[in-house]
């Protein structure tokens, strides 16, 4: 209900205002947050992916939190993990505005962002200052005008930057909102990728004595079933610990009439659950249990996290969801997902 009213006043505003201004809200708050959140339970929910024991299986996906201002807040709301990001070496403002639209008879976004962010270094003074202790992924990128072929060294700046405040890292090859930022999920540019970022990772996992942290891939929802079969095969070629399924998508025929349906973006919500089920599910297949993967896309209830998880996933994140339903679908998706 306190949700539902707050949701209305921000759903007045214009969609980046309101999502500015739900962040600094929830900041504000602090620890109070955690009464809007899905609370304790006696029932143990720990669920064990990638060598890590996550507290639930429901995570916050990247996008909402991109420079960990509000880590604190967010894992107060009864997360099992945040990810935050995307973050890219450098700062950059994104995309021109207007660059979110909500299709709220869908319950839709579409976001053209474009990696907006403080800069790495800026993300890291963040996760220092947070107190929390959780599970904590952060996801990275490359900047808009990184030349394609020179993206590893942004991967590479960033992982260095972030890889002893993160539990994992995810490598983010599949926003829409990059120029060519997806031709990095083609098989030969994503086997030099991930052969330069596990390396990398395995370097300074050596250099710090300790097991290597885990590195996962987040993927396109825009993949034919070709593309699907080359991600997985390199995915266990390189020993990728985790896939991401998915991001936004492209493909508006889910939402084909509506005013904002020619917006260029990636569109996100309920409209993209379909799909990107499709694709995890084929990638659980494509995979045969030699790389756990994350379900995202489209989650709005809890049967919909339950369908991620019969489709092959170990654990699920929300973003879209999120901000139409409020904490309550944190709640919802973790109920669903106790029933093994």
């Amino acid at each position: 209900m306190l949700y539902s009213l707050a949701r209305a006043a921000l759903f007045r505003l214009d969609p980046e205002v309101a999502h500015d201004l739900t962040l600094k809200s929830l900041c504000a708050m602090g620890p109070g947050v955690a009464l809007l959140g899905a609370g304790a339970d006696a029932v143990d929910e720990t669920t064990r992916v990638m060598g890590i024991d996550f507290p639930n299986p429901v995570g916050l996906a990247a996008g909402l939190d991109k420079n960990g201002d509000c880590i604190d807040a967010m894992a107060a709301l009864g997360f099992g993990f945040v990810e935050i990001g995307t973050v890219t070496p450098r700062p950059q403002p994104g995309n021109p505005k207007p660059r979110i639209f909500r299709l709220v008879e869908h319950d839709a976004i579409i976001n053209r962002l474009g990696f907006n962010n403080g800069g790495v270094e800026n993300l890291v003074r963040n996760v220092e200052r947070a107190s929390f202790r959780g599970v904590l992924g952060i996801n990275i990128g490359k900047n808009f005008d990184t030349p394609i072929e020179r993206a590893a060294d942004d991967y590479l700046a960033c992982l260095d930057a972030v890889y002893a405040h993160a539990t994992y890292v995810t490598v983010n090859i599949s926003s829409p909102n990059t120029k060519n930022l997806r031709d990095l999920q083609s098989p030969e540019k994503l086997d030099e990728l991930l052969g330069a970022v596990m390396a990398r990772r395995d370097k300074l996992a050596a250099r710090d004595g300790l097991r290597p942290k885990p590195l996962a891939v987040k993927v396109a929802p825009d993949l034919d079933d070709e593309q699907i079969e080359s991600i997985a095969s390199i995915a266990i070629k390189h020993r990728i610990d985790g896939l991401i399924a998915t991001n936004t998508t492209l493909d508006r025929e889910p939402v084909a009439g509506h005013a904002h349906a020619g917006e260029a973006g990636g569109l996100s919500g309920r409209p993209v659950f379909e799909r990107s089920t499709t694709v995890l599910r084929k990638l659980a297949k494509a995979l045969g249990g030699k790389v756990p993967l994350i379900g995202v896309g489209g989650i709005l209830s809890g049967s919909d996290a339950k369908a991620k998880r019969d489709a092959g996933a170990s654990l699920v994140q929300v973003y879209t969801g999120f901000i139409y339903r409020g904490p309550a679908l944190i709640a919802d998706a973790r109920q669903a997902l106790r029933g093994r």
